[in-house]
């Protein structure tokens, strides 16, 4: 039996991902679990953050962001450049993350992460709490041993990806099935 709940934002997991911004003089980072794939062609995301973070107005002034996904490796890293301004802090020197040049934006990657999307602001929308920035994906940087050089298949499973979920963190559990698994011929 199901039980009515208040209204509220109950999609989960999600990634937690860290998202950079800013220039290399002057970047922060910080961390979202509100983003994702809006569309495949052109290639589209988004993430939606508070207007009083810190890194608001840098991404809203350079109209650019990185997201970086993150592992269970850098759980600290990430769930302390959440709960931590950057106002405050360097939060580069406090998680000891390392920021790399980014190649088609000002913003740097986070070279700890096996996936950084480089991205560039199409459309801001103000939602209530939170705006959504809407963004091209201009790049992609891969991590190069998560690339079967045979194939050129991408395995970010074995990256060891970090969820959030409810406000817990998470690491993804054992693949159990693959795209079109349910209706494959025998």
């Amino acid at each position: 039996m199901k039980t009515s709940w208040k209204p509220g934002t109950m999609i989960y997991p999600l990634p937690a991902v860290l998202v950079t911004c800013g220039t290399e003089e002057r970047s922060n980072m910080l961390t979202v679990a509100w983003t994702g794939t809006i569309c495949t062609n052109p290639p589209m995301c988004y993430i939606s953050v508070r207007p009083e973070r810190h890194s608001y107005a840098m991404i809203k002034e350079q109209m650019e962001f990185t997201i970086n996904l993150t592992t269970t490796a850098m759980a600290r890293a990430t769930d302390w450049a959440g709960v931590r301004s950057g106002s405050d802090y360097d939060k580069w020197k406090e998680t000891g993350l390392t920021p790399v040049a980014g190649q088609k934006v000002s913003c740097p990657s986070i070279a700890e992460s096996p996936l950084s999307i480089e991205c560039r602001v199409k459309e801001i929308v103000k939602l209530g709490s939170h705006d959504m920035f809407i963004a091209d994906v201009i790049n992609v940087l891969a991590e190069e041993n998560l690339i079967d050089p045979a194939t050129g298949a991408f395995d970010l499973a074995s990256a060891g990806l970090l969820n959030y979920s409810h406000g817990h963190y998470f690491e993804q559990g054992p693949e159990i099935g693959r795209f079109g698994w349910s209706v494959k011929k025998k």
